[in-house]
């Protein structure tokens, strides 16, 4: 289950560019922002998809092959998007959450959802012990 999203609300890219399309998404969920001034988790997203795509199995070793970094700074974004929720771990295998970029946000959805409505509901219950009227 996600620990913790991250909404940004952010200008969408004005051109259709794929490239830009995914530093917006993974951006919009603060995955790129900060430290990370080379887009590791967003290039780490599109190697997953692009094996996804072609139906392969995806490890935290072919993606550092693939971009040509070392296996523990991949590992490190990794946690970021497991974090996330966007992806999780099958044993040594990666996966995207729901199989897409579209799957794993309504299940993000979900999960927010989830959580305001307990938000609500431990709000109400404080009101109420506090004597606090609904306006």
């Amino acid at each position: 289950m996600t620990r913790q999203i991250i909404l940004i609300n952010l200008e969408k890219p004005r051109m259709k560019d794929l490239d830009d399309d995914l530093l917006w998404f993974c951006n919009s969920f603060g995955l790129s922002s900060g430290r990370d001034v080379e887009n590791t988790s967003t290039r780490i997203v599109m190697s997953m998809l692009d094996r996804i795509s072609e139906d392969e199995e995806v490890t935290s070793k072919m993606i550092a092959d693939a971009l040509g970094i070392n296996l523990s700074r991949v590992n490190h974004h990794l946690r970021s998007l497991i974090d996330s929720g966007l992806v999780y771990r099958k044993k040594r295998t990666l996966c995207l959450r729901g199989g897409s970029l579209r799957a794993a946000v309504q299940e993000m959805r979900r999960d927010s959802d989830r959580i305001f409505d307990d938000l609500e509901k431990f709000a109400a219950d404080i009101d109420r012990n506090m004597g606090i009227k609904n306006r």
